[in-house]
C-alpha cells in the first residue's frame, strides 16, 4: 500500500502559537451547543424533550422476545452498565463520604429498569459464539425510548426493541451516550428527555482495516480496538494479518509458516484468533481475514523457501508450482475453521511480475502455458478465488484485479477500492459489489488528511442509479501499520475513524446539510472526549497532523 509520512515535516511554529493562544483563550469557558444532539453516529430519526431524568445506579434488566435471553444481550447490558456507572461500585457512589448522611437522599429514580425486546431467536446461545457468524446485512435496526416512569406517559422508563441481538447492542451504545454523570448531584442523568429514537445503519459494511504484519499488535490491543469500534457502531474488522514483512499466524497444516514472524513472541495462535473472533462477535463485529496473494507474501518463504521463485527473487509467490496453491488451500482450510464471516479478502494488489519473467523455471512455465506475466497474474488470482469459493467464502480483492481483468473475475467478487475515486461506479456498472476505501480520504496512515476530509468522503459518489447504489456494501478506513504500533495505534485510528463511521451509519441528507464545522465538529469533539473517558487514546480532532498530542493547555472539547 502507498504510504505518505507527513510527520517528517515539523508543524509550523505559527500554527502551534495560534493553537496555544486559542486553547488558552477558551480554557475557562467551554459550553456545549444545546441545539446539537450529542449522539455519535447520528441516529436516523429521533425526538427529544426538555426533561432531566435520574437513572438508578442499580439499573435492572428485563428481557423478552424470542432472542431476549441471549448471552450476547445480557453481557452487553453488563458492559454498558459498567460504562454508564463507572463512578459507582455496586450501586454506591465512589464519592460517598461521611457528609452524605447529612444530605437529602433520593427515595427513587426516574429510570430503574431497562427493558430489551429482541424478536429473532437466531442466536444459538448454547454453543461457543465463534461457531456462528453475524453475516453481512444482518438487521441492526432498533428503537429506543426513554421517558419518566410517572404513570402518565405511554412510554415508561427505558425500552429497547430490536429484531436481532445486534440491533439491541447498537441501541445499548446509544442509550449509554444519553447517560451523563452529573458531578454536582453525583448521579447519572438523562437530559432532554423524553427520547424516542428509530435507528438503522445506512450501509451494511462499516469497517476498519488493522495491519498486524508491519508491526505486531498484542491480542489485548486488538481487543481494545474492537471494543472501541463498537462505540462508533463499526461492524467489520478487516484483519490484515500477514504481509511480506511478517507471517505471525499459526497454520497447523503448514506449521513452518509462522517462522516468518518477527520473533517467536510476536505470533498469534489458533486459540488467539478464536478468542478475537469470539470477542468481536459479542460486540456485534465480524472479522474479515485477509491472505494477500500473490504479492505481499515474501514472509511465507521463511518457513517454506520453495514458495519463492528463487532465493534472490522472493515475490510474487511462485505461480509455476502446484505446491504454492496447496499451501494456499491449506491455509484457507485451517482458518476457515476460525473465521465464519462470509467475506474473505484475497488481496491481489501491487503485483510486480518482473520476478516471474526473470526466473528461468517460471519463465519456462509461462512459455509452456503460452502466458504472459499479466496472464499469469490473472491465472493466480482466479485460482485463489476458486479455492476460497470452494470453502464457502465470497472473495474480496483489491481493485487492481478489477482494473486488470474485470471480465474474467468471478461474478461473486467484491471489488475493494483504494487507489482513488471512480472505481466503485465502474465496478457496480459491471454488476460487481464494491467496498469504498479511497486512500485520499480513508487511509488513516495518511496523517495530513483532516477530519472533514474523512467526514465528507462519499462511498456513493458518482453512482446515481438506486439499483447500482445497493451494490456498494459500504466502506472501511484503513490503519496500515508501517508507522503505527501499540504505542500510537489508537490515537491514529481515533477520532478520524469516527468521522467515517458516521458517514457509513447516518443518512446522507442528515449529515451533509449545513456547515459541518457547526453541525458535526462540536459533536466529534464531544465523541473524542467520550472515547477518552472510556480509556481510548483518541487524539485531538483538529491538530494539523493526526495523532499529534495537544500543543498547549485547554479543554478536551476544543482540541
Amino acid at each position: 500500500m502507498l504510504l505518505k509520512s507527513p510527520e517528517s515535516f515539523p508543524t509550523p511554529k505559527t500554527i502551534a502559537t495560534l493553537l496555544i493562544f486559542f486553547t488558552s483563550a477558551v480554557a475557562f469557558s467551554v459550553d456545549l451547543n444545546d441545539s446539537l444532539t450529542y449522539i455519535w453516529p447520528l441516529p436516523a430519526q429521533f425526538t427529544s424533550g426538555e426533561d432531566t431524568l435520574s437513572v438508578d445506579p442499580q439499573l435492572s434488566l428485563s428481557v423478552s422476545g424470542n432472542g431476549g435471553g441471549s448471552r450476547i444481550v445480557k453481557e452487553g447490558f453488563e458492559r454498558y452498565k459498567a460504562i454508564i456507572f463507572k463512578h459507582n461500585v455496586n450501586g454506591v457512589s465512589r464519592y460517598h463520604s461521611l457528609f452524605d448522611r447529612f444530605r437529602r437522599r433520593r427515595s427513587g429514580y426516574d429510570i430503574e429498569k431497562l427493558t430489551i425486546v429482541v424478536h429473532s431467536d437466531s442466536e444459538d446461545v448454547g454453543l461457543p459464539s465463534f461457531f456462528f457468524s453475524i453475516q453481512l446485512g444482518v438487521d441492526e435496526s432498533y428503537t429506543l425510548s426513554v421517558a419518566k416512569n410517572d404513570g402518565r406517559s405511554i412510554v415508561r422508563g427505558a425500552m429497547i426493541e430490536a429484531n436481532t441481538i445486534y440491533g439491541a447492542l447498537r441501541a445499548l451504545e446509544t442509550f449509554s451516550q444519553l447517560c451523563y454523570f452529573d458531578y454536582e448531584t453525583k448521579s447519572v442523568q438523562v437530559y432532554k428527555a423524553p427520547w424516542y429514537i428509530q435507528d438503522k445503519p445506512r450501509f451494511a459494511f462499516r469497517g476498519l482495516l488493522l495491519d498486524t504484519s508491519r508491526h505486531y499488535l498484542p491480542v489485548d490491543v486488538i481487543k481494545q480496538i474492537i471494543e472501541s469500534m463498537s462505540y462508533a457502531k463499526l461492524n467489520v474488522l478487516h484483519w490484515h494479518i500477514i504481509d511480506e514483512q511478517s507471517f505471525p499466524l499459526e497454520v497447523p497444516t503448514y506449521p513452518n509458516l509462522w517462522k516468518g514472524a518477527y520473533t517467536k513472541w510476536e505470533r498469534y495462535t489458533v486459540e488467539d484468533a478464536y478468542g478475537i473472533v469470539s470477542f468481536a462477535k459479542m460486540r456485534g463485529i465480524n472479522i474479515m481475514a485477509e491472505v494477500d496473494v500473490p504479492g505481499h507474501a515474501e514472509s511465507w518463504g521463511a518457513g517454506y523457501p520453495d514458495l519463492w521463485p528463487s532465493p534472490s527473487c522472493r515475490e510474487p509467490l511462485d505461480v509455476a508450482k502446484n505446491f504454492t496453491f496447496d499451501v494456499i488451500s491449506g491455509i484457507l482450510s485451517d482458518i476457515r475453521k476460525i473465521f465464519p464471516f462470509e467475506l474473505f479478502h484475497l488481496g491481489g494488489d501491487e503485483v510486480h511480475t518482473d520476478c516471474w519473467t526473470s526466473t528461468p523455471h517460471v519463465k519456462q512455465w509461462l512459455q509452456d502455458h503460452n502466458m504472459t506475466a499479466k496472464d499469469a497474474y490473472q491465472y493466480f488470482v482466479l485460482r485463489a478465488q476458486e479455492i476460497a469459493i470452494s470453502k464457502n467464502w465470497t472473495p474480496v480483492n483489491w481493485e487492481e484485479t478489477f482494473n486488470a481483468f474485470a471480465t474474467s473475475l468471478n461474478p461473486l467478487t467484491v471489488v475493494h477500492n483504494w487507489l482513488g475515486g471512480g472505481v466503485c461506479p465502474k465496478a457496480v456498472a459491471k454488476g460487481f459489489r464494491c467496498i469504498y476505501s479511497n486512500q485520499g480520504f480513508w487511509y488513516l496512515d495518511h496523517l495530513d488528511v483532516p477530519w472533514d476530509g474523512v467526514y465528507t468522503a462519499e462511498p456513493l459518489e458518482g453512482i446515481k442509479d438506486a439499483s447500482k447504489q445497493e451494490l456498494v456494501l459500504g466502506g472501511e478506513v484503513c490503519m496500515w501499520g508501517e508507522t503505527a504500533d501499540t504505542s500510537n495505534v489508537q490515537q491514529t485510528i481515533w477520532p478520524r475513524a469516527a468521522a467515517a463511521a458516521e458517514r457509513l451509519w447516518s443518512s446522507r441528507e442528515a449529515i451533509s446539510s449545513g456547515n459541518i464545522s457547526l453541525t458535526a465538529l462540536p459533536r466529534l469533539h464531544y465523541f473524542r472526549c467520550l472515547l477518552n473517558r472510556r480509556g481510548v487514546q483518541a487524539a485531538p480532532v483538529t491538530n494539523f497532523y493526526a495523532r499529534r498530542p495537544p500543543v498547549g493547555p485547554g479543554s478536551c472539547y476544543v482540541q
